[in-house]
């Protein structure tokens, strides 16, 4: 398991893959990550100092990811990561957080003390497909009611159920109202929601030029920001 990497196309950072307490959600029907989870505090906050102590801060940016929300990262590795952003001149955080924690997000800018952007997994703004396909139990009417409280929207494409129609109007979205955002190609795993390759074609050849794109980040496979395995 890769735990530590370098962004350094778009948005230059380190990257660091933590562990953490379950998620609190823990139903999406396509995701497997929660099994990283754990509920040994002592042994996470081992593994995640070890891991937080590759950081160099040779960009001042810094991503932290976990197999849920930031918010269940043990606190002794909350602290520790406030340590090293102190330590390493860090200007700029990036933070997880599923819907279900947006009324506290300001508690981890003052407890940071610099400024965040916050990522989401929206996966579709369709909201019948997100809740009652993918399970998200994020009940957000449209993205302007997702933008008052998340910068950047990770959505997710090449799903079987998914329709080009409705892959048009997420990237439309991202495109025109979002300074940050993520597209994550499905690929098969444990879960019973599967890939339709079909579209995964159409859509790698329809939305090429957002690999030029700045502002939006293509993960064609799930280690593609070098963490995870």
């Amino acid at each position: 398991m890769e735990r530590y990497s370098e962004i350094t196309n778009k948005n230059q950072r380190e990257i660091v893959l933590l562990k953490g307490f379950p998620c609190k959600w823990g139903k999406c029907s396509f995701c497997d990550y929660i099994l990283d989870n754990d509920t040994a505090e002592e042994e996470m906050n081992r593994l995640n100092e070890e891991v937080l102590a590759k950081i160099s801060g040779k960009y001042k940016v810094l991503e932290v990811i976990n197999s849920g929300s930031c918010f269940e990262l043990t606190q002794g590795t909350l602290e520790r990561i406030r340590e090293v952003i102190r330590e390493k001149g860090i200007q700029k955080l990036f933070l997880e957080s599923h819907w279900c924690y947006k009324n506290r997000l300001q508690e981890m800018r003052d407890f940071f003390g610099i400024p965040i952007v916050f990522k989401i997994g929206v996966e579709t703004f369709d909201y019948a497909f997100r809740n009652e396909v993918l399970k998200k139990n994020a009940k957000f009417k449209d993205y302007t009611e997702l933008k008052q409280y998340f910068e950047s929207p990770c959505m997710m494409v090449g799903i079987v159920g998914q329709t080009k129609e409705m892959i048009a109007k997420d990237m439309a979205i991202v495109e025109d109202h979002f300074d940050y955002a993520t597209i994550n190609v499905f690929v098969n795993n444990t879960t019973q929601v599967k890939r339709d390759e079909d579209l995964v074609q159409w859509f790698v050849k329809q939305y090429s030029y957002l690999d030029k794109n700045p502002k939006i980040e293509v993960l064609y496979n799930n280690t593609d920001f070098g963490v995870g395995d």
